[in-house]
């Protein structure tokens, strides 16, 4: 068993990993001033972004679940790795060589983390796949991609293989290049059988299904030949602890971008439908693997399109993008029979925001993407996606299509049909806009229809739901959002829901609020030191002492930064600075360090709306990584820590003469009396030098 990595080596990584890099890979990040970016939050659902990325500091927080840390904590979060195999990730990522303290056993171990041997071998297999693909074996393949209209070129641009017939042909070729048995178990692409390891994709075509940063993760593969042992015409890899089939989209590492520039997106049911409308200048489709798309899908797409622009407004509903035709927009491609009906019905079980935005293209004569492309071309796939119609619409209306309107029985039939689909429609603005356009549809008066709308969602238990309700940035959610356990529940499973729940508890109480100028001022100071340590001024910072704080979180912070040291020297690594405060302050700070390390200073900013302290990339090391030493302040920053230096002094020296003037009315005329009314007359004088360095001229 090798031992700990070397403290040296983890801050070697510390300084070289780039966190916005890491985290817009799956993360829309937008400027929000001081250096911070905001996004959705990927550890739990919400619809305006309190996910906040400070890459100069190499610190995260999400004021809406309260999870928050350093790179690595990042990393684990997301992958759901411990401490060191994040470490060895990213050194992985950044080409950086771990040492290891010796732990006395001379076991050799393969390089690297269990998951980065897994996504090698999956990178591995997906070479092996796309070499074979021009075998004479696999003609078959190449005949039914070829007559799908897709060249050799389209064929490499997408990935596309061929996993041979043989019984363990990828199995041999990775066990010669290094790789275990149980690393291709644990991979998903061998199997155990009675006569040992064998291929799990054999005489089928393959598509890499990779993550929105390129890694392979998983493959998909059709059925080529009639004597398959596995009767189903597609497969995938099963679930492993890189692939989790409701949480990979195929596509997404080509359309990530666009997707993003557009705020579109378009869902399709198959690999080569996918390949077909970015052939065919669809560049935002992606496609389900395995099963329906469903919440976590949503929740990549949505941090992916978020669009909160007008601040506490929640944005819903197609929205004009700039420099594109199309607004905003996730198009489901169903076919337009009763499958693709019940399709679009298992959509109306994501979120109203979502649903809000959601169009469903449906071509004639219910051909999918890749055969509208064939018979039709190019163009006809375009306009498939240009006159999409919203989801609400396309289910309303196909209920409606199902009877005779010429008659009353058929009216009343439309209206109990139409009735339960509009009752779902969680938003209260919404569902009484459709079931008005719904009432004049099918020729019903308006009362009744909402009559028999409000009906089925009390049977339906339907909760309403104001998708454009006002969200406070740091509030975390609405009342109505915040999760509540349910009998039986576990919600200290989850780290978010338990935050979640912690927060929710905390903001609802009544009997503890905080607003003050000392309060503001203590905070304010806390962020700066923490943000800028080399603004604050030691001299001065040698005065205090935490009786100069009155607030209990912050006297505690004061004690955690003498614990990790006092002031940081100037040659101090960045992250290392944060590290070392955050392990000083123990559980009980680290969400607080967290909070006051992204939270906004109010400074001037740069012409770029960047906050007063644009990050700046370090020379030789990654666009977005924390900086190897601590930047030096801005005039304006040291300015402000002045300021806020002066007032907690000025306040210490306020409570000591209070302090001292009460006991001198004790005290009897005589020596100590006097000697104290000196005393205080030197704290008077210091005060009023302090306030004339701070103000100008002397007060009082």
């Amino acid at each position: 068993m090798v031992g700990m990595i070397l403290k040296e080596d983890v801050e070697k990584v510390r300084a070289a990993a780039d966190l916005y890099d890491i985290v817009s890979a799956t993360v829309t990040l937008r400027p929000s001033g001081t250096g911070t970016y905001v996004g959705l939050c990927p550890f739990h659902d919400e619809k305006t972004g309190s996910f906040n990325v400070r890459p100069s500091l190499g610190v995260w927080h999400c004021f809406g679940c309260g999870l928050g840390g350093d790179v690595f904590k990042y990393v684990e979060q997301a992958e759901n790795l411990d401490f060191r195999q994040a470490v060895e990730l990213l050194a992985d990522k950044y080409h950086i060589e771990l040492h290891y303290e010796s732990s006395g056993s001379d076991k050799p171990e393969h390089a690297g983390s269990k998951r980065t041997r897994l996504l090698e071998a999956n990178e591995e297999a997906q070479r092996f796949f796309v070499a074979q693909i021009m075998s004479k074996e696999a003609l078959p393949a190449r005949k039914l991609l070829g007559g799908r209209n897709f060249s050799q070129a389209d064929c490499e641009r997408f990935g596309c293989g061929y996993a041979p017939q043989g019984w363990d042909n990828l199995v041999r070729h990775l066990a010669s290049k290094g790789f275990t048995q149980k690393e291709m178990l644990d991979a998903g692409i061998a199997r155990q059988g009675q006569r040992g390891v064998y291929d799990y994709f054999r005489g089928r075509v393959t598509w890499p299904i990779r993550d929105s940063t390129g890694r392979t993760l998983g493959f998909g593969a059709r059925k080529l030949y009639e004597d398959d042992q596995i009767a189903a015409k597609y497969i995938n890899t099963p679930d492993t602890q890189l692939y989790r089939k409701t949480q990979v989209l195929y596509g997404i590492d080509l359309a990530k971008s666009a997707i993003v520039k557009k705020r579109q997106v378009v869902i399709v049911e198959g690999y080569t439908d996918v390949m077909a409308m970015h052939l065919a200048g669809i560049d935002t489709a992606v496609a389900t693997c395995g099963t329906a798309f469903g919440a976590e899908h949503a929740k990549i797409v949505r941090r992916l399109i978020a669009d909160d622009s007008l601040g506490a407004v929640q944005l819903v509903g197609p929205l004009k993008t700039k420099d594109q035709p199309l607004s905003s927009r996730i198009v489901f491609t169903f076919d337009g029979d009763e499958a693709g009906q019940k399709a679009a019905l298992h959509a109306f079980g994501l979120d109203s925001a979502f649903l809000s935005q959601t169009f469903v293209a449906v071509a004639d004569d219910n051909l999918d993407p890749c055969d509208l492309r064939i018979e039709r071309g190019n163009e006809a796939v375009r306009s498939l996606i240009v006159h999409a119609k919203p989801l609400y619409d396309f289910v309303i209306d196909a209920a409606i299509a199902r009877f005779d309107l010429n008659y009353t029985t058929g009216q009343v039939g439309a209206m109990k049909a139409v009735a339960p689909l509009v009752a779902q429609i969680r938003d209260v603005s919404l569902w009484d806009a459709y079931a008005r356009k719904a009432a004049g549809r099918i020729g019903v008066d308006l009362e009744v229809m909402r009559r028999e709308v409000r009906s089925a969602r009390g049977r339906l238990h339907v909760r309403d739901e104001d998708a454009y309700a006002s969200r406070r940035r740091g509030a975390g959610p609405i009342a109505g959002d915040s999760p509540r356990p349910e009998p039986g529940d576990n919600p200290y499973a989850n780290p978010a829901v338990r935050k979640a729940l912690e927060r929710r508890g905390a903001s609802e109480q009544t009997y503890y609020t905080i607003d003050d100028a000392v309060f503001i001022a203590e905070q304010q100071f806390m962020a700066t030191l923490i943000q800028v340590p080399r603004a604050i001024d030691r001299t001065m910072f040698a005065q205090l002492t935490i009786d100069h704080f009155m607030s209990p979180v912050f006297r505690t912070m004061f004690q955690a930064v003498a614990a990790a040291g006092g002031l940081p020297s100037p040659d101090t690594p960045q992250g290392l600075w944060m590290h070392n405060l955050t392990k000083a302050g123990g559980p009980m700070l680290e969400q607080v360090i967290n909070e006051l390390a992204v939270m906004p200073l109010p400074l001037p900013g740069d012409d770029t709306g960047n906050g007063a302290q644009p990050y700046v990339a370090q020379p030789n090391m990654p666009g977005g990584a924390a900086a190897v030493q601590l930047r030096a302040a801005t005039k304006e920053e040291q300015r402000y820590a002045f300021e806020l230096l002066a007032k907690l002094l000025d306040l210490g020296y306020m409570r000591q003469i209070g302090l001292a003037r009460r006991r001198m009315v004790q005290l009897p005329d005589g020596a100590d009396k006097i000697a104290l009314l000196g005393q205080i007359t030197r704290m008077e004088t210091a005060r009023k030098d302090l306030q004339a360095q701070v103000f100008g001229n002397a007060v009082g």
